[in-house]
């Protein structure tokens, strides 16, 4: 019944705003300042006050863009977003945290398939993937748990554009969000996508760097870019990802970067620090201490001056109470259907096709997890891969978790011994960094 109330009176909000964007994002604020009751969302609506109420900062500018979008995509967008992913879908978590004694996230990451465009794998058959009448058993059991938002990460998940139209059809209160390369990205999938009105792209960049020097990361830009600019003239909602390494972390954070993010129509970007995760891995790409700190200080800049929102889930973990993983705020289920704490953690000892969501989060790695979170006082300190090596290997192996890599199984032990030399460097770096934010904060 009250989640009916807030449904009825979001819808009503929504279509208020749309009269007046301008003296109607104050309303909005007073709004779910009233139905956010359980208060699981207090430091963003402070945030979100501070920046809103000030026409002339870039915050103000980014929610101006959002308004710009098609109306109906609009209108979903925030509906799904705030009211079902955030207000009721928060409520709904909590209960079932208290109730059950672990974590719930706030979204699913799933690989759809393993293959990706043009690879071999796509080209000779057998990929593995999750079929959408999986997909659709998992959305059914998360929505259960109030987790209304699924990413589609790797592989190239519009290689069966059908099968994601058909989710987003099935689940229409719930927001997809992909990240893609943006080959499968044409005038007849915009039009798809203004009709369910519940997808969002996120154009993986690479190449901005060396793109002179590497015609094939040139055509993969030159790619992107031109998806970017079909969706920005179909008024729908994108943003894109970029893995910041030690050889193209200036590039990707520099000034020029961001005003091709925001001339793009971009509303988000994503940083993901490079990991050396897998056999192949390249320990040497790993970003050096003092190129992390300078992401941090670059990225916390922009924030201030540029009309699109980044996230940098490793330097961003004072946000959201730190290390996300293990179902605290987001888990992955790659597409064999094993479910990994993390999409960058290839380890799991449960499988979706054999268990329940919940049992999943209940399984003896996520509960490793859930009591072991934060793992550090320090939020720049509280990745359990790149700043607790030790105890990441210790859960994995109480756990009786096994490698999921199917091509290639890299055991924990090796994983963990190429990060801790890693975490020796960063740790006085981030302490230094943590004082300096925590300096700032107490004036």
């Amino acid at each position: 019944m009250i989640e009916s109330i807030q449904t009825f009176a979001a819808k009503q909000a929504l279509r208020c705003m749309e009269q007046d964007p301008d003296k109607s994002f104050s309303k909005l604020l007073d709004w779910v300042d009233k139905f956010d009751t359980a208060n699981l969302y207090q430091v963003q609506r402070k945030a979100l006050r501070a920046v809103l109420e000030h026409p002339e900062n870039n915050w103000y500018q980014l929610a101006r863009k959002v308004f710009q979008l098609d109306a109906g995509v609009r209108e979903t967008f925030l509906q799904n977003f705030i009211l079902n992913a955030s207000l009721i879908g928060g409520a709904r978590q909590q209960a079932v945290r208290l109730q059950e004694r672990c974590n719930v996230p706030w979204a699913i990451l799933l690989d759809a398939t393993s293959a990706r465009t043009g690879c071999r794998a796509a080209q000779h058959g057998n990929p593995l993937s999750l079929g959408p009448d999986e997909i659709d058993r998992i959305v059914q059991q998360g929505k259960s748990l109030g987790i209304y938002i699924y990413i589609y990460t790797g592989g190239e998940p519009l290689m069966r554009k059908e099968d994601r139209i058909r989710l987003c059809e099935l689940h229409s209160d719930c927001e997809f969000l992909a990240f893609t390369d943006g080959t499968g990205i044409d005038e007849a999938f915009c039009q798809e996508m203004l009709r369910v009105k519940n997808f969002v792209p996120a154009i993986r960049l690479k190449g901005f760097a060396d793109a002179k020097d590497r015609p094939r990361d040139a055509a993969n830009m030159d790619t992107a870019l031109a998806a970017m600019r079909l969706l920005k003239a179909h008024k729908l909602p994108f943003g894109c990802s970029v893995c910041y390494t030690s050889a193209n972390w200036d590039a990707v954070t520099s000034e020029e970067f961001f005003d091709l993010l925001v001339d793009a129509g971009a509303l988000f970007a994503w940083f993901f620090h490079y990991l050396p995760v897998g056999n192949a891995a390249a320990p040497e790409r790993t970003p050096a201490p003092e190129q992390r700190a300078a992401v941090y200080t670059r990225l916390r800049r922009f924030r201030e001056t540029k009309p699109v929102f980044s996230i940098d889930p490793q330097n961003d973990a004072e946000y959201v109470g730190g290390c996300m993983a293990g179902g605290r705020h987001c888990l992955h289920i790659n597409a064999a259907g094993d479910v990994e704490p993390c999409v960058f953690l290839h380890y799991s000892n449960v499988n979706i096709h054999d268990c329940s969501l919940l049992e999943a989060l209940k399984s003896p790695l996520f509960l490793a997890f859930h009591d072991n979170q934060p793992f550090h006082a320090n939020m720049l300190r509280s990745c359990p891969l790149l700043n607790d090596p030790q105890t990441l290997e210790e859960m994995v192996a109480r756990a009786g978790a096994r490698s999921t890599d199917l091509r290639s199984p890299e055991s924990v032990e090796h994983l963990c011994d190429k990060c801790r030399p890693y975490a020796e460097a960063w740790a006085s770096v981030a302490d230094a960094l943590w004082r300096k934010g925590r300096d700032k904060t107490a004036l």
